[in-house]
């Protein structure tokens, strides 16, 4: 993770990786409980890590992802997150976790979730400090509180 060009000292930057390391706790803990046998654990993890993500991608994409793709050096980049956003969302419910294919098919999802979130808080938001103005952030802000009415 990129710890030197001060975008963790942003506000939204600090809650988007604050979710990341939720989603990712859950999904290596959801991990242990499958190794220990713990199918209905391991499920309700999984479903805390959609509920999480719902509300994650719904910041990012409204907010930050909209400014950022109106510039069109950013579009592709960012089109390809939302697709990875999209793939997930749609494996999560689908997956009965007694299935050892499933298990498997859970594991790449959250080894691919890792190389995703990198994308992002190595690459997207380093270069949302350069891209984004003041207005810019507000927007992203006004819509990540939108997808999250219950945070402080």
């Amino acid at each position: 993770m990129c710890h030197y060009c001060g975008c963790r000292e942003i506000p939204l930057i600090k809650e988007f990786i604050a979710e990341h390391e939720k989603v990712t706790n859950a999904a290596g803990d959801a991990v242990r409980a499958l190794d220990e046998g713990d199918h209905a654990r391991a499920r309700e993890l999984v479903h805390a890590m959609a509920r999480e993500l719902d509300a994650h991608w719904r910041g990012e994409e409204n907010g930050l992802f909209a400014v950022m793709r109106e510039d069109p050096e950013y579009e592709g980049y960012i089109e390809a997150l939302v697709d990875e956003h999209r793939e997930l969302a749609e494996l999560l419910p689908v997956l009965d976790l007694t299935e050892p294919a499933d298990v498997r098919r859970l594991k790449e999802a959250i080894d691919e979730l890792h190389h995703h979130i990198a994308k992002e808080e190595d690459g997207l938001f380093p270069a949302s400090l350069t891209a984004l103005d003041g207005p810019d952030w507000n927007r992203s802000m006004a819509a990540w509180r939108e997808a999250h009415p219950t945070a402080s």
